[in-house]
């Protein structure tokens, strides 16, 4: 769970929640469409990283007998990786539909989105919380 996590969770949460944030600060358009062609990227890696961390934390469910500050860091980094991988596939899917030309894999994809879709702003604003816990986690449970 890395600065560089933290910090790219909370930009991942600015585009998921871009309507939210644009409703109450129509200011921040300008900036957000700035990172709107980058997106379907931003998305793919995600996803990708998403995953990683995924496995990872249940390869490391061991973590959870530590007490209670390293089970704090697990659940925590389990959260960012759910949270990358949602967001992820949502805004990523058109990048990852050309790593196969599987229909079946793309059917799944396009269900997955379907069901996500409509969290799309609540995902936003949890990745911006766990973007920013994670910056104070950092520091804090260290």
């Amino acid at each position: 769970m890395g600065l560089i996590t933290s910090l790219w969770l909370a930009l991942l949460g600015v585009l998921g929640a871009s309507q939210l944030i644009i409703a109450k600060k129509p200011d921040a358009k300008e900036l957000i469409a700035k990172m709107a062609p980058y997106q379907g990227w931003f998305g793919a890696s995600s996803a990708i990283w998403g995953a990683w961390i995924i496995v990872s934390a249940i390869l490391n469910i061991n973590w959870l007998s530590l007490g209670l500050k390293v089970t704090i860091w697990w659940a925590t980094y389990l959260g960012m990786g759910v949270v990358l991988l949602g967001l992820g596939l949502l805004f990523g899917v058109g990048v990852l539909k050309t790593f196969t030309t599987n229909e079946e894999a793309h059917a799944r994809l396009d269900q997955t989105v379907a069901k996500l879709a409509p969290k799309q702003g609540i995902l936003g604003i949890i990745s911006i919380g766990l973007g920013v816990w994670g910056l104070i986690a950092n520091f804090i449970l260290r």
